[in-house]
């Protein structure tokens, strides 16, 4: 399940940032065509890359993008004319795809020297090195993150991300429809998109081509955004539950367990997110059920569980019973 993409040549990360980050491209101009490499495909083997994407001058464990701020620039010339040569000859042994030398200072003629010897671009910015971090590290994690595209309605219900999932006429585009003229937000229908952002964080948005739309049967398509306005669309949310619609009869109702309900897990990502299996019935508001079960799995995740206090209310009327 890899990212979109596995590298980002320093042209394209220059051109995109360019204005954003104030960026002028000082020296090293013959190395635009270098690449960012996706971390986890950059080994101690195949290349002297750090696997580390972004940060400030480390010249032990060194970044693909180095960012030298004002005080790493005070660091280096407070060095005698041999250590400095020695540490910047350092940097650039280490490989760096780009230099990034920011706070409004001016790069070190040795600094630039040595970009134009190794081919390695330098930039300088006014913006401060953590802002320039922060700005590039959020791009290119999302930029390189797993993704994977996945079947139902993705939603933003009660402040949560749900994925509605279901088998094909369920009715989750109605239940969907539903929920958004209850005051709830449409991220994506049909094909949600799911990225790994952090280690235990799955970001959800909508492919654009399916933007702002939501098919409903007799309806066809519809613009969310044209009949409810902007506030009824969410461009991305955390997913935080799954909600799977599932017919049932009258014996699968009764084997569902009347305390817990249906509470498992399913990995995406190689990230457990909770999974609610929600009975469809004649009868069964569902809407209402979706925001109960919002709402639950906010307490839950907060350390509260109704059917355990429920349990432990029963367990003590019984021993004072018994008394």
């Amino acid at each position: 399940m890899a990212g979109l993409t596995n590298q980002l040549s320093i042209e394209n990360l220059y051109n995109i940032h360019r204005d954003k980050l104030k960026l002028e491209w000082v020296a090293g101009q013959q190395g635009g065509k270098h690449s960012i490499i996706r971390d986890d495909e950059v080994t101690t083997t195949e290349s002297l890359h750090s696997l580390s994407l972004v940060g400030h001058l480390n010249l032990i464990h060194p970044h693909q993008v180095q960012i030298i701020g004002k005080i790493e620039i005070q660091f280096l010339e407070g060095l005698r004319n041999i250590s400095m040569q020695d540490s910047i000859t350092q940097l650039f042994n280490s490989k760096p795809v780009c230099i990034i030398v920011a706070d409004g200072c001016e790069a070190p003629t040795l600094l630039k020297r040595k970009s134009d010897e190794y081919n390695t671009p330098l930039f300088s910015s006014p913006k401060s090195g953590n802002k320039l971090a922060n700005v590039l590290h959020y791009f290119l994690t999302n930029l390189f993150a797993d993704m994977l595209t996945l079947h139902g309605v993705y939603m933003e219900v009660t402040a949560i991300g749900v994925l509605i999932t279901g088998p094909s006429g369920i009715g989750k585009s109605e239940l969907a429809l539903e929920l958004i003229s209850r005051g709830h937000r449409l991220i994506a229908d049909d094909a949600p998109l799911f990225s790994k952002i952090g280690p235990e964080i799955i970001n959800g948005t909508c492919p654009k081509t399916l933007q702002d739309f939501l098919e409903v049967r007799g309806l066809g398509i519809i613009n969310v955004r044209e009949l409810f306005g902007d506030s009824a669309i969410k461009k991305n949310k955390y997913l935080k539950l799954i909600v799977q619609l599932q017919p049932m009869d009258a014996d699968e109702l009764l084997s569902l367990d009347r305390l817990e309900g249906s509470y498992h897990t399913r990995s995406i990502l190689d990230i457990d997110v909770p999974q609610i299996t929600l009975p469809v019935a004649p009868g069964r508001n569902l809407a209402i059920m979706m925001e109960c079960a919002a709402r639950n799995h906010a307490l839950r995740v907060s350390g509260y569980n109704a059917s355990e206090v429920f349990a432990r209310r029963q367990k003590r009327l019984m021993e004072s019973g018994k008394e």
